[in-house]
């Protein structure tokens, strides 16, 4: 096979990748349109009840866990200070949110560490188990280009219903199976505050929910790693 050869074979296969990738992509965003609003319910150690307590009925839901063999105060410590910025799949996942959104560039200059970085957003702590769970909440319009979360305590949070809306909240939690074992876990939970902000959630979590589940699935071997990195040396 010679250089031109090679190279029509090449392009007819980076083709062939891309209309794959593209055609994958489609089927996702088709089926994640159509089964909005039929979120797997939780069942057995998935159940969470101080989730329940803030957003017993939702829309949409996000959940992801792994095994790391560490305890599970370390293993939760470890995801709140998490710097999400310093991973390049993470960044360039944002990175593309801002392309297709077209949104203007946050230069604000945040605190490192996962929740220090979210509440600087607007993010709120709405219940705490010390060592074992963190619940975070906001209301906002994600489908805008630089969207803005609101802040509410607790109880203003659960009685939330201002038309426009979505109420979402997120959990990082860890459970204890041995001494020094444990189960990561993260889910978030999303619902809409009326019909048309309904619609525009429908449209905006079908097409970009893919990064959404990426950040989660690249945040979790990092805390399982940096976890287990942290009890060994406090081991040895």
């Amino acid at each position: 096979m010679d250089a031109r050869e090679l190279t029509r074979f090449a392009v007819k296969w980076s083709a062939f990748g891309v209309g794959l990738a593209a055609f994958s992509y489609a089927t996702y965003v088709s089926a994640n349109f159509l089964r909005y609003g039929r979120p797997k319910v939780a069942k057995g150690s998935h159940v969470d009840a101080l989730l329940d307590i803030f957003m017993p009925n939702y829309e949409v839901v996000d959940r992801h866990s792994v095994s790391i063999a560490a305890p599970a105060d370390l293993a939760l410590a470890t995801a709140t200070e998490m710097d999400l910025g310093s991973c390049l799949v993470i960044r360039a996942i944002f990175k593309g949110r801002e392309l297709i959104l077209r949104s203007e560039r946050d230069n604000t200059i945040r605190p490192r560490g996962l929740l220090a970085e979210m509440k600087s957003m607007g993010w709120r702590v709405l219940a705490e188990l010390p060592g074992r769970e963190i619940v975070v909440g906001a209301v906002t319009k994600p489908w805008e280009p630089n969207p803005v979360f609101r802040a509410l305590s607790s109880d203003e949070f659960k009685s939330f219903h201002e038309p426009g809306y979505v109420k979402i909240i997120w959990t990082l939690r860890a459970d204890s199976v041995g001494k020094a074992e444990s189960v990561f876990r993260t889910e978030t939970r999303a619902v809409a505050t009326d019909r048309e902000a309904r619609e525009k959630f429908r449209r905006y979590w079908s097409f970009l929910s893919p990064g959404i589940v990426a950040i989660r699935s690249v945040m979790l071997p990092a805390v399982k790693a940096e976890a287990e990195s942290r009890w060994r040396a406090n081991a040895a």
